[in-house]
């Protein structure tokens, strides 16, 4: 199967995707005050997790960090919840705790029909591009059927900040979803 990263688009896009088991941390409040020492928290647990594997012989590569923000269109910056996950192998059933105090679980993302586009440039110009795939979901038959997620394929130090923005998506049929 293609990487979504793979097929990223500065152009929206249609796609499926299958569930993904993640670890996951939870933040409350401005991501760029927030999010440092959970994110290390995260990555953390998963290096550990996969240096207690590859003892055992499994090879899994860590791949890109996401972050799904729930309420951050209802609630000012400050106030927002983050839910940042790593995809880690589906067999996975605990996964250690590196840092105390930041509690690393252990999550099924469910995905199935999305919709997302590629952004190019800072988190901070991001609204015209989630705008537009606003619009081509709407424009072509279908609804928001979940929360907004990004996929960070460049690091926040990069020169040029690429993130997927993506929604999960349903048909809508005559003014109902089926």
């Amino acid at each position: 199967m293609t990487s979504q990263k793979a097929t990223a688009k500065k152009e929206p896009q249609i796609l499926k995707m299958p569930s993904q088991k993640m670890a996951v941390v939870y933040t409350k409040g401005d991501p760029n005050k927030v999010a440092t020492e959970s994110i290390s928290a995260l990555y953390g647990s998963v290096y550990k997790l996969k240096f207690d594997l590859k003892k055992k012989g499994v090879e899994f590569k860590v791949s890109g960090l996401r972050a799904r923000w729930p309420d951050a269109h209802l609630v000012p910056k400050n106030e927002w919840l983050g839910i940042w996950g790593l995809p880690i192998p589906e067999k996975i059933t605990s996964i250690p705790q590196k840092t105390p105090g930041t509690e690393v679980k252990i999550e099924q993302w469910d995905y199935g029909t999305v919709a997302q586009i590629l952004h190019i440039g800072p988190y901070s110009e991001e609204q015209s591009t989630v705008e537009r795939l606003h619009k081509f979901i709407e424009e072509n038959g279908y609804q928001i059927a979940g929360v907004h997620e990004e996929e960070y394929l460049t690091s926040p130090r990069a020169k040029v900040q690429k993130t997927i923005i993506r929604y999960p998506i349903k048909r809508r049929n005559r003014g109902t979803v089926d």
